[in-house]
């Protein structure tokens, strides 16, 4: 593999990927292919072998609650090395169920609680009184950005001290009715509920694939080192 090639994760392709969240993916290959870099698209499904540290960008879609339950139970095996990854500072981007599963629990609309991998300090619940759904605008730091929602989940902070927002909501509800505020940032790692995909806008993009491409010197510096 030649040192043009970055390598992106995707977890649970199969069962994770709702309103066209690949279209996150493809986005980045595209813009990453406009720089001169080839991209490899690992599938990292159920009973798969997963290391975090061979790659240069991880993406986690999202899904309904019965693909949740189902991921939920294979994910605890990644856990140690998505939190190595991730409290490096290397670039994730977790979307809606992704974004809900990195924090510590889900709890669905009969009351059973999902539990997370607890890499972040947050939780989520469902109120089926309150759907959100429809377009969303927010600012975050490179910019605004236009998207769609469409989630029941209410994603809170435990922790406002480690986790920051995404973006300040102008239109739509992000996390919560409440807080309005749109995803967390987390180091590298961006969770949003954002679909349409996301990175359409592309100056969010842009900034996540000036973080791979800092990622992949790093990581095939290591490589050369470590021969």
């Amino acid at each position: 593999m030649t040192d043009n090639t970055i390598k992106i994760a995707y977890l649970y392709e199969d069962l994770m990927n709702t309103y066209g969240d690949s279209g996150d993916v493809k986005v980045v290959s595209y813009l990453l292919a406009k720089q001169g870099y080839k991209t490899q698209v690992d599938n990292i499904s159920l009973d798969e072998e997963f290391d975090a540290n061979d790659y240069d960008f991880i993406f986690f879609g999202g899904g309904q609650d019965f693909e949740q339950t189902v991921v939920a139970k294979d994910l605890p095996r990644h856990k140690d090395t998505l939190e190595e990854y991730v409290n490096s500072g290397n670039p994730m981007l977790c979307i809606c169920g992704g974004y809900q599963l990195m924090g510590d629990y889900y709890k669905t609309n009969s009351g059973v609680t999902i539990k997370g991998l607890g890499i972040l300090p947050l939780h989520t619940v469902f109120k089926a009184d309150k759907r959100m759904i429809g377009d969303t605008r927010y600012m975050t730091e490179w910019g605004e950005v236009k998207a769609f929602e469409n989630h029941s989940g209410q994603t809170y902070f435990d922790n406002t001290d480690k986790l920051h927002p995404f973006g300040t909501m102008i239109e739509g509800y992000g996390n919560n009715p409440q807080d309005k505020v749109e995803g967390l940032r987390y180091k590298n790692l961006i969770g949003s509920y954002s679909h349409g995909p996301l990175l359409k806008n592309v100056n969010v993009g842009n900034a996540i694939v000036k973080m791979i491409l800092q990622r992949h010197k790093e990581r095939t510096n290591n490589e050369v080192q470590s021969v």
